[in-house]
């Protein structure tokens, strides 16, 4: 595969557009992740959450700052995680832990259990945590919610101080994909004993409040899970956000593969002071990355991109695709291309 980077540095050398919300073309419809879980018009094949009655607001032009050279990867973070190569490296393990993302936001995981294994009760003080369960059975126990046991393909999450715990049921370890946030340690009720940590200490402390999922009437954003393979797969709900709020964003884009394959100058758009890190919940993704070659990541994986680093994802392949970004900021702003520069650079290459 070709690298991507001279042909989008040379399209990014023209002024950039500042863009929010609003109807895309075919290659920024299938990267625009957050705005089209919140409404953006486009058609029904390209995903779902979106209305298609939203106007288009004015499009401005602006000098975009980049820095010179790439924002780099740093450890645990790559552009892509291979859900098979994770397991690989854990042959013959029942329980463990894969370090997949950090940054200043949110730490995520890849975590199995082994069958009868159970968290202790804990919580977090003033951030929502998820799941993504890729295999096995997991039991969640959640204050105020009846207990419920998570499949393949189910989007869990927990509010802010309320107590959870999570255990494996049936014989065969569970494997999910957890997001917590970034340098927190968890709290826990008096009932239980704390992980010890290295370098932290516990004491009895007083607290007040707890966050909550959301009511009706109207869709509900924030619910204690989704079964993805029963309500959107076998039900045909079209279900765009899964997890909101100030700080948290996370979203279900589901479609099939554009008729014709957006340019490599199409690149999508970028993000100014966060990265971005999408879990791909079913069939294939063709991702552009700038700087990396173009990857196809399939179910399970995880890929990921860096502050200021073009992206673009794309349904790849035959059937529905769908990816769940994550993001810190729900209201944040895109950078695209103005509309003449996706003309502009090298023709499409494959190997």
């Amino acid at each position: 595969m070709r690298l991507l980077k001279s042909a989008m540095l040379a399209a990014s050398a023209v002024g950039m557009v500042l863009i929010a919300m609003a109807p895309l073309t075919n290659a920024e419809a299938q990267s625009s992740d957050e705005g089209q879980a919140q409404g953006q018009a486009q058609s029904s094949d390209q995903g779902q959450g979106r209305d298609g009655g939203r106007s288009r607001p004015q499009l401005k032009l602006a000098w975009a700052p980049q820095p010179v050279e790439l924002t780099p990867y740093i450890a645990p973070n790559r552009p892509w995680w291979k859900l098979a190569d994770i397991i690989k490296s854990h042959a013959g393990q029942q329980s463990w832990t894969q370090e997949i993302s950090l940054s200043r936001d949110f730490h995520g995981q890849y975590i199995q259990m082994a069958p009868g294994e159970k968290t202790k009760t804990r919580f977090y003080a003033d951030d929502r945590v998820f799941w993504i369960v890729q295999a096995g059975q997991v039991r969640f126990t959640i204050q105020g919610q009846e207990p419920f046991v998570a499949l393949k393909g189910f989007l869990v999450q927990v509010p802010e101080r309320v107590p959870y715990s999570l255990e494996t049921v049936g014989n065969v370890p569970a494997l999910f994909f957890q997001v917590t946030p970034a340098g927190e340690q968890p709290s826990y009720p008096l009932t239980e004993t704390p992980t010890p940590v290295k370098g932290w200490k516990y004491t009895e402390e007083a607290y007040t409040g707890e966050g909550h999922y959301d009511q009706g009437p109207g869709p509900i954003v924030n619910r204690p899970y989704i079964d993805f393979n029963k309500e959107i797969i076998q039900g045909g709900e079209r279900i765009g956000v899964f997890v909101q709020d100030d700080k948290t964003y996370a979203t279900i884009i589901r479609g099939l593969a554009p008729a014709t394959p957006p340019k490599p100058t199409e690149l999508g758009h970028f993000h100014e002071n966060f990265p971005e890190i999408w879990f791909i919940e079913e069939g294939q993704m063709e991702v552009q990355i700038e700087g990396e070659p173009i990857m196809i990541a399939s179910q399970g994986d995880i890929v990921q991109a860096t502050a200021e680093r073009w992206h673009r994802l794309t349904s790849y392949g035959p059937g529905m695709s769908t990816r769940i970004p994550i993001i810190p900021r729900p209201g944040n702003l895109h950078y695209v291309q103005p509309p003449v520069a996706v003309d502009r650079g090298q023709p499409r290459h494959k190997n």
